[in-house]
């Protein structure tokens, strides 16, 4: 993800090539969904992890710098590409590993 150039921005979708892998729109919207949702979580847990970083019980002169520190951080994930924008560019690059579930109607 960190090599690609992913918009930040929304862009317009043509549905048909979208749903064109999958067959249909809405089996592809649910795999994006869920990529997205893995996606968030896994930025979510970084995120988590590095301010951990900071927490402290006591108040120091530190404490200002290590806000700032900590602004940083937070920055730059806003400024990262939104979960489900990096979700539908890895799915049109065929990164997206899926599978159908087979229904009892198919056997």
């Amino acid at each position: 993800m960190a090599n690609k150039k992913i918009p930040v921005n929304t862009l317009t979708r043509d549905l048909c090539n979208l749903a064109e892998p999958t067959g249909n729109i809405y089996e592809t919207v649910v795999i994006l969904s869920k990529r997205a949702n893995q996606i968030a979580i896994a930025e979510k847990k970084e995120l988590t992890r590095k301010l951990e970083e900071f927490k402290n019980d006591r108040d120091t002169m530190e404490e200002v710098f290590e806000n700032r520190e900590q602004i940083e951080i937070s920055k730059y994930y806003e400024r990262q590409p939104k979960p489900s924008l990096v979700a539908i560019e890895e799915f049109n690059d065929g990164e997206v590993f899926y599978r159908m579930a087979k229904s009892e109607d198919n056997e």
